[in-house]
């Protein structure tokens, strides 16, 4: 069984049209319809129910489809390990990240570029649970730094720091002038807050639940740089990682401690136990977890 034909069959699948199917792999639609025989032939049954108007999966062809996708996807892992063999100190490295990180990861690439100039870095922000574990075992990334905590077989996790939240407010809202704020404090003013989804709004609000009170959410926002916009008008406050703030700040946003312990986070480096990885790729892993050692 040629791992063409599957490929020529997962392609029809999703297309469920030969001409598309046939248009989308740059061969002739006869040349599909031969190599789509000679498989039901190998395999002795039918795999595509065709007519003049529709086309289905026979029972052995969904099998075969399920099977076939993950054959493929084993195929392309192989040839970017493959890949990665070839290299030493030239090639791509794919890292995945939070927004926070890009305050403090241009000192590592720095450093790593003194000795693997040739290699070509590809940053990329991962941010949901989900999106990190698929990105990792698809292969699109080396390795990630996120605030998830990813509890899987076949991924490895490092703590890196921990970090606290910080409260945003504008100058002139009635809490800037407080020497020290509480959770309390907090409760009826409009919060700025990441969407469903998001650690960072699961460790605020978890945050709000231990000491059993009920925030006012106001706005729900997928990035750090708009609750910092948003605070900038006045328009609610925010809690924000500290890390985050270590750039250049607008100058009528002013950040303050909060009086709670749970008000914190953790910032793991992920990357996949079995990955062949070349060196250039593991000293970069390598140079993230001394970095903060």
């Amino acid at each position: 069984m040629e791992l063409k034909h599957l490929k020529y069959f997962v392609t029809i699948v999703e297309y469920m049209n030969f001409s598309k199917a046939a248009e989308k792999l740059h061969i002739s639609q006869p040349s599909l319809s031969n190599a789509m025989k000679s498989l039901e032939s190998e395999l002795g049954f039918q795999i595509l129910e065709r007519s003049t108007r529709n086309m289905r999966l026979t029972e052995g062809g969904e099998v075969l489809y399920r099977r076939a996708v993950h054959l493929l996807k084993e195929a392309e892992i192989v040839k970017k390990e493959m890949a990665e063999v070839r290299q030493s100190g030239s090639g791509d490295l794919f890292i995945g990240m939070i927004e926070s990180a890009k305050h403090w990861i241009p000192k590592i690439i720095f450093e790593y570029n003194k000795e693997f100039p040739n290699m070509n870095l590809h940053l990329t922000e991962v941010l949901s649970q989900q999106d990190v574990k698929t990105s990792l075992r698809n292969y699109e990334t080396h390795a990630i730094i996120t605030n998830q905590l990813i509890k899987e077989e076949d991924i490895e996790i490092i703590p890196l720091y921990h970090e606290k939240f910080v409260l945003l407010l504008h100058e002139n809202h009635p809490l800037a002038d407080r020497l020290a704020i509480t959770m309390n404090d907090l409760a009826k003013e409009p919060l700025i807050i990441t969407s469903e989804g998001f650690q960072t709004r699961k460790d605020i609000l978890r945050a709000f639940e231990l000491e059993s009170i009920q925030p006012t959410i106001k706005y729900e926002i997928e990035r750090f740089e708009t609750a910092l916009s948003f605070v900038s008008e006045n328009l609610g406050i925010a809690l924000i990682p500290e890390n985050y703030l270590r750039g250049p700040q607008n100058y009528h946003i002013i950040s303050k401690a909060i009086d709670s312990p749970t008000l914190e986070r953790t910032v793991y480096l992920t990357y996949m136990k079995n990955r062949y990885v070349s060196t250039a790729v593991h000293a970069f892993i390598y140079k993230m977890k001394i970095f903060f050692n």
